[in-house]
This record gives structure tokens, C-alpha cells and sequence, in this order.
């Protein structure tokens, strides 16, 4: 790379220091055209708008430009090596990035590794507007000679864009590469009370209820780090994190809570029509669950499959009724612990086929403290996003 920055440099200041030594081209429409042939065949091309664009290029310096060109092409080139040989184009801005220094506005490289064993690479630089640098490096040239194509004026005609293809397989591989990860993921799903015994009120009554399938939601937001167990290829995780979670239990039938310090029941509503009634209750878990994750060869992930456990501590919970009333809306909501247990711990599993992720989560205790309210077991299940 120093022998082509070498070169680059001594071909500009060969464009600024001789304009004589140049003889015309074709000519496109509106543009002014120079060609210049140097002893070493390498051949430079000009291409201005006008004079005065050429006399602006008196105002770069050179050296300075050079000593970014050498820069930036070493690290397209380091880019380039992990690029399967396929092009690499990186943009700078060292205007941007060194206001009030007269730098060029934009310098953008293209390298391709066409064959890593033969050596050879194209290199394209562009400076604002007006400098184009091509570079065809052939280390197996039997007269060592390198295609120097310059165009100023010109516009840059390289090959594709692939940084962004890079930086994500990068990204992949950086990823690949980490034994712990962290992530932010929201899982939207229902609630369901299973295994529930009988419950009589006060009077010595059966009660029984039932729950809004559509209404009964459960919501959760994970910050989860995933631990890597075993080597690069492995894909055995072990997963845990906190967990903000909302349970919230849909009431059908008109029925809703009425709770003493001792006792909860879920009865009918005497003399309203309740059009809402829920129970909704927050609680912070950490889940530990074990995970089996297989990917393709892009790094995406094809099939997962996890199972573990969670436990929990109830931070509030409250009631909310929805009714009218002499013709208005009315909305009461109580907060209150209900004699619902503080604690909660369950069973936790989940699927994913192609970034479709699957959740269940059963709870092994009851959501109301023993003998306080109707026994039942809380069961969630949905989606991760």
C-alpha cells in the first residue's frame, strides 16, 4: 500500500505541477477532458467542468490528501479480506470529521479480493466531487506495473455497494463470537386458571367463575442475558434475566371481587351491569431456563427449544369495574393485595422455528393464598417479540 500511495501522490502533483504535459481526449458534452500518459504506462484521465475547477484543486493539500488515502485504503483492505471476495466499498468524511481544515468532502474506496491467491484487487477512491482514483494491483504482473485510472470531475463508477453486507455479517460474527449476549424481548400472550377446586362464599355456597378468554392478557417485559455453554460451535445456552410481567384476569358473567383482610370471593354483581371487570396483577420474575438454539450457516437462528423455571414477587395489584350509571361511564379501580400470594413460581418453556417464537408458563402455586380465595393455578402462553 505505501508503493501505491507513493504513486497516487506523484500522479496528482504530476497533473498540478505539469498541465503541459498533457494532450486532449475525447471530449464529453460540457466537460473539458485531459489525458496524460506517464513513462511507467500508468494513464491519468481529467475530467473538469472548467478551469476554474481545475485551479481549485490547487487549494488541497496533497500530502495531507495522501496521508488519508494511505489510511483509509489499509482499512478497506483489511475489510476486504474478510469480504469472501466479494467487494468492499467504505465511505469517509473528513470534512465532516475535521471541519475548517479544507479536507475532501468524501472519500469512498471499493476493494475487491477477486483472488486472494493471485493477489490481485481494485482499488476506487473519491474525493468530493472532483477526485476519482482507480487501482487495478496485480502482484503476479510480470512487469510489477499497476492500471492507475484518475478522473476529476468524473463520476465514480466502481463496483457495488456491499458495506452494508459486511457490517452485517460483521455483526453476526462478532455476535457468534461473545459468550454472553443481552437482550431486550416483549412477550404478549393470555391467562387461563387451570386446576381450580370448588369455592363456597360465606354462606356456604358454591361459586364458580369463569374468565374472558380474549380478555385475560398477559404482558411481560425481559431484559435476559444469554450464556453460552460450551464452545463457539455449541448451541447450548443457559438464559436468565429480570422480568417485569402483568397478569390480567378477565371476568365474565357479571361477576367481580369483594375482599375482606381474610377472605376473597369472585361473586355476581348485585346491582350493577358490569360492562369491564378485571383483576390485574404486576409482578418482577427471574426465569432460569436452559436453551438449545440451532442456526444456518448465516448465523440465523433455524430451531430453539428452551425449558426452565421462574420466580416471582407480586410489586402491586388492583381491580378495575366498568358500568353506567344514570347515563355516564363510570370506571372505579381499587388497589389492594386481595389475599393473593406475594410469591409466585412456576415452569417455563418455549419453541422457535425461524425467529417465530413460542412462550408457556405454569404456575406451580396457587393465586390466592391457601384457604383466603378460589384455588387455581395461573397458565400464560403467547408470543416473544
Amino acid at each position: 500500500m505505501k508503493r501505491l500511495s507513493s504513486l497516487l501522490a506523484a500522479l496528482l502533483l504530476t497533473v498540478l505541477a505539469a498541465p503541459c504535459a498533457t494532450q486532449a481526449a475525447s471530449r464529453p458534452t460540457n466537460d473539458d477532458t485531459i489525458l496524460v500518459k506517464l513513462p511507467n504506462k500508468a494513464t491519468m484521465t481529467l475530467v473538469t467542468k472548467n478551469k476554474a475547477q481545475l485551479k481549485e484543486l490547487r487549494t488541497y493539500h496533497l500530502d495531507s490528501l495522501m496521508i488519508l488515502l494511505d489510511s483509509y485504503i489499509s482499512q478497506a483492505d483489511a475489510a476486504s479480506k474478510n469480504a469472501d471476495n466479494k467487494a468492499v466499498t467504505m465511505e469517509f468524511y473528513p470534512a465532516k470529521d475535521h471541519p475548517g481544515t479544507n479536507a475532501p468532502e468524501e472519500v469512498r474506496i471499493t476493494v475487491r479480493a477477486e483472488d486472494t491467491q493471485a493477489g490481485t484487487g481494485k482499488t476506487t477512491t473519491k474525493v468530493g466531487r472532483y477526485i476519482t482514483v482507480s487501482v487495478d494491483d496485480d502482484e503476479k504482473d510480470a512487469n510489477d506495473n499497476d492500471d492507475i485510472n484518475i478522473t476529476i470531475g468524473g463520476k465514480n463508477k466502481g463496483g457495488s455497494d456491499s458495506l452494508r453486507a459486511e457490517k452485517s455479517r460483521r455483526k453476526r460474527q462478532e455476535y457468534a463470537n461473545k459468550v454472553v449476549h443481552s437482550n431486550v424481548n416483549l412477550d404478549l400472550g393470555l391467562n387461563t386458571l387451570i386446576n381450580r377446586s370448588p369455592w363456597k362464599d360465606a354462606s356456604g355456597v358454591d361459586q364458580d367463575f369463569d374468565l374472558k378468554p380474549t380478555g385475560s392478557r398477559y404482558v411481560s417485559l425481559n431484559y435476559l442475558y444469554e450464556i453460552r455453554v460450551g464452545g463457539k460451535a455449541s448451541p447450548l445456552h443457559l438464559i436468565m434475566g429480570p422480568e417485569l410481567s402483568f397478569n390480567n384476569y378477565m371476568f365474565d358473567k357479571n361477576r367481580r371481587l369483594f375482599a375482606t383482610d381474610t377472605r376473597t370471593d369472585i361473586l355476581r354483581e348485585p346491582t350493577l351491569s358490569l360492562e369491564k371487570s378485571k383483576l390485574s396483577v404486576t409482578t418482577l420474575n427471574l426465569p432460569v431456563l436452559a436453551n438449545l438454539n440451532f442456526k444456518d450457516k448465516k448465523g440465523h437462528s433455524m430451531f430453539s427449544l428452551s425449558a426452565g423455571g421462574y420466580a416471582g414477587y407480586r410489586l402491586s395489584s388492583h381491580t378495575k369495574i366498568k358500568y353506567e350509571s344514570e347515563g355516564n361511564t363510570r370506571k372505579d379501580k381499587d388497589r389492594s393485595s386481595y389475599n393473593l400470594e406475594d410469591f409466585q413460581y412456576g415452569l417455563q418453556g418455549g419453541i422457535g422455528v425461524r425467529g417465530i417464537d413460542l412462550f408457556v408458563k405454569y404456575g406451580l402455586n396457587d393465586l390466592f393464598k391457601d384457604n383466603r380465595g378460589p384455588q387455581g393455578q395461573t397458565v400464560s402462553f403467547g408470543i416473544s417479540i
